[in-house]
Formats: structure tokens, sequence, C-alpha cells
């Protein structure tokens, strides 16, 4: 009973739809090769986008609260395309090799991106509750927020994906099937009934308060990046959980091919939407992948860099307030 448990889970209900060809050995249909040629390749296009970004922030961006979330969600995804990649990989030469010592493999690497799934979840809540806050509480964001805030958050939220799939690990592996599917649905209430709605109603509010601004304003790349971000992880990693929330008690039947290549581009997709949103001035796109991380993440430098100091680009109008409310005490 617990092998069939691991193999229903681990392995039959997230390994590509096969069929089998009579001789024990699983086959991909032409369509689902397809479909996964397709995701490895939009694997490696983010690898290699991730990668730039996480050197860029890494080496020549100046350090601040919000480029260190930025840098953890890249290495999130960076994560997520690497173990997707290979456990495709691991797959296709399973089904045709019949390679069937690559079973404990695949089970690994699919843990290992589910923690990689659950981490980017959690790091675009803690964004956007952030950029939520500072922007509707201005002054207590840049006077009482702690310094290294961001680096503490980041590091609590790695623990938490690590403990969520940590734990469902050992209950579906070692523990059977009584506590596994409780797991499971731990696992879909933290991500579905907590993270996902705070997230989501972080962004409206932002979305609200960047519409009501925009008529004196145009809104910061900030502001745009991190909602853009946001649709396209609505749009592109949900249905990855939903299908497997869904196959695992027996609600859906959404092609797990679809929903990889799916995730893949909402793992890949960043880097494309902070260069584009950087370099987009005067209806054109202009300057390099450095230039214009800078023009995003630098124009928000009013506040001091976490880690040290510095100067940054000139405060925009909400990160003036606080200097404009010592001058109007000073002067009464």
């Amino acid at each position: 009973m617990t092998e069939l448990s691991i193999t229903s889970l681990l392995l039959t209900e997230t390994s590509p739809v096969y069929r089998d060809n009579g001789t024990d050995c699983p086959i991909h249909s032409f369509i689902d090769l397809i479909l996964d040629g397709v995701t490895v390749l939009i694997c490696l296009f983010g690898l290699v986008g991730n990668g730039v970004v996480l050197w860029l922030l890494g080496f020549f961006i100046k350090r601040t609260p919000f480029t260190i979330y930025i840098l953890n969600l890249a290495v999130a995804d960076l994560n997520f395309l690497l173990c997707l990649l290979v456990y495709l990989l691991l797959g296709t030469v399973e089904s045709l090799f019949c390679f069937h010592e690559f079973g404990h493999f695949l089970r690994f690497f699919h843990l290992l991106f589910l923690f990689a799934h659950n981490a980017s979840l959690y790091l675009l809540t803690a964004i956007s509750v952030e950029r939520c806050l500072s922007v509707c509480y201005p002054i207590w964001c840049r006077c009482h927020r702690p310094k290294h805030l961001s680096a503490l958050v980041c590091a609590l939220l790695w623990a938490l994906s690590c403990l969520v799939t940590g734990l469902m690990s050992y209950f579906c592996v070692s523990d059977g099937t009584e506590h596994c599917r409780m797991s499971h649905i731990a696992m879909y209430v933290l991500d579905f009934l907590i993270f996902a709605p705070i997230m989501v109603l972080s962004n409206l509010i932002l979305f609200i308060k960047v519409r009501r601004s925009s008529q004196q304003r145009q809104p910061g790349r900030l502001y745009i990046v991190i909602l853009l971000t946001v649709l396209f992880f609505l749009i592109f990693a949900v249905p990855f959980s939903i299908q497997r929330f869904g196959l695992y008690f027996n609600y859906f039947n959404i092609p797990i091919e679809i929903c990889n290549a799916l995730a893949s581009v909402n793992s890949s997709i960043n880097p494309v939407i902070y260069f584009l949103v950087g370099s987009y001035r005067k209806r054109r796109f202009r300057g390099s992948v450095k230039v214009a991380l800078q023009r995003v993440f630098e124009e928000h430098l009013g506040e001091v860099p976490e880690g040290g100091s510095g100067t940054g680009a000139a405060p925009t109008r909400e990160e003036e307030v606080p200097s404009l409310t010592m001058l109007a005490r000073t002067s009464s």
C-alpha cells in the first residue's frame, strides 16, 4: 500500500501522461513530446534570463529591500526551471529507453520544483505586501522599517517552503497514505487560502492607489513590474497548482504537459518584464539589460539600501513626504 501511494502521488500523477505499449515501458504520444520539447526550450531560455538577472543584481545594481526580494525570486525561478528541465529529460529518457531506475530521481526532482514553486508564491506575496505598505504608509516605512527586514523575510519564507515540502515528502513517502492526504490539503490551503488571497488583495490596493495618482504623475516602473509579475503568475502558475490539486483528488483532468509549459513560461518571463519595462522610453525600447534593471529598481532608491549606504536616484514624491513634513515642523 505504501509503495502504491508513493507511485500514485509522486510519479504517475506528476509524470507526463503516457500510455503503456505492452512491454511495461511508458511511451509518450507525439503531441506530448512536442509540448515537452517546447517546455525544455522555454526552460533553457528562462535559465539564461534569470541567470543574467542574478548576475546583475548581485554585482552591479545597488542593493535595496526590493532587489533582495527580486534576487530571491530569481533564485526560486532558476531552481524551478532547472529541476523541471532535468525532470522532463529524465522522464523522456525513461520512456524512450525503458529505464525504470529513474523513478526515484523523478520523485526527487518533482519535490524540488514543487519546493521552488511554493517559494515563488511566498516571495511574490511578500513583495506585494511590502510594496503596498510602502505606498499606503510611506513615512512609517521610511522611518521605522527594520534595516534587514527583507533578508529576514526571505529566509523565513524559504524555510517555510522547505518545511511544507519536507513534511509532505515525509508523510507521503515514509508514513503511507493516512497523513499524506492531509499534508497535501494543508499545503494547498496555505497556498490558495492564505498566501494567494493576500497577494491578490495587496495588488488590488496597489492598483487602486496607482490609478488614483496616475492623473498627477505616471506610475513608476516598479509598480508596473510588480503588477505584471503577479498577473502573469496568476495566469501561468496557478493552473500548475490547480492541476496537481485536482488530479490528486480526481476533480480535474488538465493535461500535465500544458501545465508544465505554462509554469515554465511564468518562471521565464520575469526577466523579460524587467527588461521591457526598464528599457521603454518615449515609445521605444532602448538601453542594455543592465541599464533597464537599474531604471526599474533604482528609481525607488530614495531609501537607504540594505546592507550599506550611498546615494541613489532622486526620491519620488512619496519618498519626499518625510522630508517635507520635517521642513514644515521646522518652519512652524
